[in-house]
């Protein structure tokens, strides 16, 4: 019989606050940010997560976060190319996009909230119709990654070349260009050379006449946009020239020059901020017209004072010649005025402005910081004394839930219900069931750690060569062992309790016995404290890398640099064996529960599986593609897994030396492994700072099953890369590639996997309709050549059993198989059809048409397969006896559609006029008022007022 494993599967990721990944959003309450692939809702003044939005199955780390103009949804992107709408009262996916074939860097939505724009690293722009869930075309023109996407909408009443899409897309690339899009012609019509580095950002102000650019090089420079040549749209001046759209103004200086990675206005107030230097955000604040008028007077003012005082004849010329200007574009340092600079406590990744901000007592501001943390600051309004300058404070930050470096060192409790993980600067105790954080004490750079007999108390082993003893119930840090001069790279604990052994770089493989002492008189605690009692020293030739004591207690292996494993008596230390054969040192090894395996990884990639007994080689597996960094035999088993820093784990039989499982989902190297003492679970620690558990499920797992998935998504993978290939020369990212006009704009299709099984579907269903029909229309023939009193009449064929389960006509079944499609991959799957396939689909759309089921998914279909497939409809003359009822029909139902909608909306203006007439009557017998001024009271609203009740 074929043996079968249990499978493991991925339950939950615990240990981030904020990932790196992407920009985060600010509420004024919540803060709304990336964690590798999902995303976290946190009650910044709580520190508490409220919500993690998560996808199941879904890998792919979020590059991109952008909320809808009304609130209701969030658009993010993701490093797969895909964009997903989430609603964020249930933490579901309303929608999914596919277009883009690299990671989404920029989101926009219009001022509506009813078209999306994404940017991509492949150089690429697409507009999304939110409603009808489909794209509308692709924009192509920059040559690099997009940095930045905004809208620019043509003021109401102004005119448009179209009816269609009005108004302008404004996008910034790496490739140094800022470019002006008509939405109406679907075309660049201004470029212009931002700066000589990279635009890295971008913002435009409110009033949608001003934009900032930040550049690689420091520089913030303004730009006007002329917003009478947008309403104009391109037209030639007198000289013959193209109006330009947007103009140079000037350069606003900045406290420093690093690479500016965020501008941003404030949503309400006069703010602008940027970020510029890794650990600060500037602000800038704002001045009126009138401001600025005083300043200027104030400064004609001085100016004529020292002239009259006779100080300075330079003074003197300077304050009769000068010429005082007032518009922006002369005076933008004197609109813009530094305010106050936001240092945080970490490198920051991103920040924003609370949306939802009407504090008087100042401006808050989120930022999101690299080292897994948000913080947010208070900023305070200008003074008007000149004594005090303003100075941002922080009100919250989020830090706790989460280490701010790398988790190096793993180890559970015996009975699987603590676990702790131990990183630079930090040891974290965590509850497995209700994965919260339960204790954070203070550590040095901490590189392994395991818990003491009772489970009271943790060990840690240090960079600097110490071993820290820590009291979990007081959450103190009870001894400081100063045992090695170098660092303490491996420790392990005898199965018997009774002696714990160290490995350090400084050679020495050192015992230490467990004892109780009184607590001295500074020390918090009282009573007995466990210590360790140096016993033995055993002196190695090489850099001591790992330690282990075989399970029956008589054996201790030592992995050294020199690549080798030397195994020892434990009671006598006597030499055993030595184990040579890997290429660069064993980074970790373990020992089987029987004692009779022992099983090294090291840093050549390879994993070697030895016997105790006389130390032969049974394997030597080539595991990983980076360095294998940890390795644990499961309990009571000869099953081992193994962590690398190719992001996964594995999990191998060490009998028949075969792969059983392969687990992705951390998104960086993996430093850290700890199993289940119950074989229950594994969890893994990794460079993105997250921790998770693997847990074993109920599923059987065979081999050559999971073998077999394995290369199905190697082929689809293939099929699908082979789908999507471009061949366009616009936007690919080579220097002095031609830019062809006919490809600036183009249709949005992407094959994914789920598109051609969707496609493969409506085939499958048009054939067994097909063959459904012509059997009946066979069995209909047959029985008008029969009399009518034959018993062969009343004998018809068996019904297909898929449309005898569904208790279905064949064209009502076709319907339901095309209506399951998502509507963003409809069109994608439409394109797998073969035109043969396409000719039984206009068959089926007219039959539709005809009973008047679902038009619109109807009249979608048929307007992409007539713009896919024009040439081979317009050639075959068999499609015009399917398309000329197909048009009668389709157009009596959109006639029928028009007139219900028409009857609708004059309902529903009547209803609005009755309740306008009523209110009116209303204020005319509450109050003495006109008919004007009670019309403009109700255009306005009637506003609710806040009163404050006495008692």
């Amino acid at each position: 019989m074929v043996q079968s494993y249990l499978k493991h599967g991925p339950t939950q990721a615990f240990g981030l606050v904020c990932s790196a990944s992407s920009n985060s959003l600010f509420d004024g309450k919540l803060a709304y940010v990336p964690a590798l692939e999902d995303i976290l809702v946190w009650d910044v003044k709580k520190g508490t997560m409220l919500s993690m939005w998560h996808e199941t199955g879904h890998r792919d780390e979020v590059t991109c976060l952008v909320r809808s103009p009304k609130g209701d949804s969030y658009a993010v992107g993701y490093a797969d190319g895909s964009v997903r709408l989430w609603d964020p009262s249930t933490g579901s996916v309303i929608t999914t996009f596919n277009g883009h074939k690299k990671a989404v860097t920029a989101l926009a939505f219009d001022q509506a909230g009813t078209r999306l724009a994404s940017g991509s690293q492949d150089t690429e722009i697409i507009l999304w119709d939110i409603v009808g869930e489909a794209g509308l075309y692709r924009l192509r023109g920059h040559r690099d990654q997009i940095t930045a996407i905004h809208f620019l909408a043509i003021a109401e009443g102004q005119a448009s070349t179209s009816t269609n899409t009005p108004g302008f897309l404004l996008t910034s690339s790496k490739d140094t260009f800022l470019k002006l899009w008509d939405l109406s012609t679907q075309h660049c019509v201004q470029t212009v050379v931002a700066s000589h580095s990279e635009v890295w950002s971008t913002d435009v102000n409110h009033e949608l006449d001003l934009i900032f650019t930040g550049s690689g090089e420091g520089e913030l420079k303004a730009w006007k946009i002329d917003r009478e040549a947008l309403k104009d749209g391109l037209k030639e001046t007198e000289s013959g020239e193209v109006a330009k759209m947007i103009h140079p103004i000037a350069s606003l200086p900045l406290s420093s020059k690093h690479r500016i990675s965020q501008i941003q206005f404030h949503h309400t107030q006069p703010y602008l901020a940027v970020q510029s230097h890794d650990r600060s955000v500037e602000i800038f604040r704002i001045r009126s017209e009138e401001d600025v008028k005083k300043k200027h007077a104030r400064r004609k003012k001085r100016a004529k004072e020292k002239a009259e005082q006779g100080k300075s004849k330079k003074v003197e010329g300077t304050g009769e010649t000068t010429k005082e200007s007032t518009s922006m574009e002369d005076n933008l340092v004197d609109y813009f005025q530094p305010h106050v600079i936001v240092r945080a406590s970490g490198k920051i990744r991103s920040f924003d402005f609370a949306s939802n901000d009407n504090n008087p007592k100042g401006v808050q501001l989120l930022t999101a910081l690299a080292s897994n943390a948000i913080e947010v600051y208070n900023v305070p309004p200008p003074s008007k004394s000149k004594e005090e300058s303003p100075e941002a404070t922080r009100t919250h930050s989020v830090d706790l839930p989460g280490h701010r470096t790398d988790v190096r060192s793993l180890c559970l409790s015996s009975d699987d219900q603590i676990l702790a993980s131990a990183s630079n600067g930090s040891l974290k105790l965590w509850n497995m069931k209700t994965t919260q954080c339960i204790r954070t004490m203070e550590c040095g750079y901490a590189v392994c750690s395991l818990f003491l007999p009772g489970d009271r108390h943790i060990a840690v082993g240090t960079k600097s060569g110490e071993i820290l003893i820590y009291d979990i119930a007081s959450s103190s840090l009870i001894e400081t062992i100063q045992a090695h001069t170098a660092t303490v790279w491996s420790m392990h604990i005898r199965a018997d309790s009774q002696v714990l052994v160290s490995g350090s770089a400084d050679k020495d493989v050192k015992f230490w016995e467990f004892e109780y002492k009184d607590a001295s008189e500074n020390s918090p605690q009282s009573g007995k404290l466990l210590s360790l009692v140096h016993t033995r020293t055993l002196k190695m030739s090489d850099d001591v890398l790992s330690v282990k004591f075989s399970p029956n207690n008589k054996l201790l292996a030592v992995s050294l640099l020199d690549s080798t494993v030397k195994i020892f008596y434990q009671d006598t230390l006597k030499f055993f064996l030595s184990l040579y054969g890997h290429k660069l040192p064993v980074l970790s090894m373990d020992i089987s529960d029987d004692s009779k395996l022992i099983v090294t990884c090291s840093a050549d990639k390879n994993v070697k599986i030895w016997g105790l007994d006389f130390g032969d080689c049974h394997k030597s597996i080539f595991a990983h593609e980076e360095s294998v960094m940890q390795v644990a035999f499961e309990k009571d088993s000869h099953y081992f897994w193994t962590v690398g820093k190719d992001k996964l784990l594995k999990y191998w039989d060490g009998d028949k030396f075969q792969a059983i499982q392969k687990l992705d989902g951390h998104h960086n190297e993996i430093w850290a492994l700890a199993l289940s003492h119950h074989g229950n679970f594994v969890v893994t620690g990794s460079h993105d700072k997250s921790i998770r558990v693997w847990e074993k499920l109920d599923e059987p797992l065979f081999l050559e099953e999971e073998r077999e998935k394995e290369l199905e998504q190697l082929y689809d993978k293939g099929l699908v890369d082979s789908l999507n290939r471009d061949e366009h020369g616009v936007g690919a990212g080579i220097e002095g590639a031609p830019v062809s006009a006919a490809a600036e704009v183009a249709g949005v299709t992407k094959q994914t996997t789920e598109t051609l099984m969707a496609g493969e579907r409506i085939m499958e269903a048009l054939v067994l309709a097909d063959n459904e029909r012509e059997v009946m229309r066979e069995h209909e023939e047959a029985m008008s050549s029969l009399p009518e009193d034959d018993a062969m009449r009343m004998q018809p064929p068996p019904r297909n059993p898929v449309l005898a389960a569904y208790e279905m006509e064949p064209e009502a079944y076709v319907l339901h198989v095309v209506e399951k499609i998502p509507s963003t991959s409809l069109h994608d799957a439409l394109l797998v059809l073969p035109f043969g396939k396409v000719v039984s689909l206009m068959v089926y759309l007219n039959l539709w048409a005809e009973k008047g089921w679902n038009i619109t998914l109807v009249s979608r279909i048929l307007f992409f397969l007539l713009k896919t497939h024009h040439h081979q409809i317009v050639a075959n003359r068999i499609m015009r006896t399917t398309l000329m009822p197909l048009r009668k029909n389709l157009r009596a139902a959109l006639q029928e559609q028009k007139d219900t909608i028409s009857y609708n909306l004059a309902a529903l203006q009547f209803i609005r006029r009755k309740n306008n007439s009523e209110r009116i009557a209303m204020f005319y017998e509450e109050e003495d008022m006109d008919e004007e001024k009670v019309k403009a009271r109700i255009a306005e609203g009637k506003k609710r007022k806040r009163i404050t009740l006495k008692a």
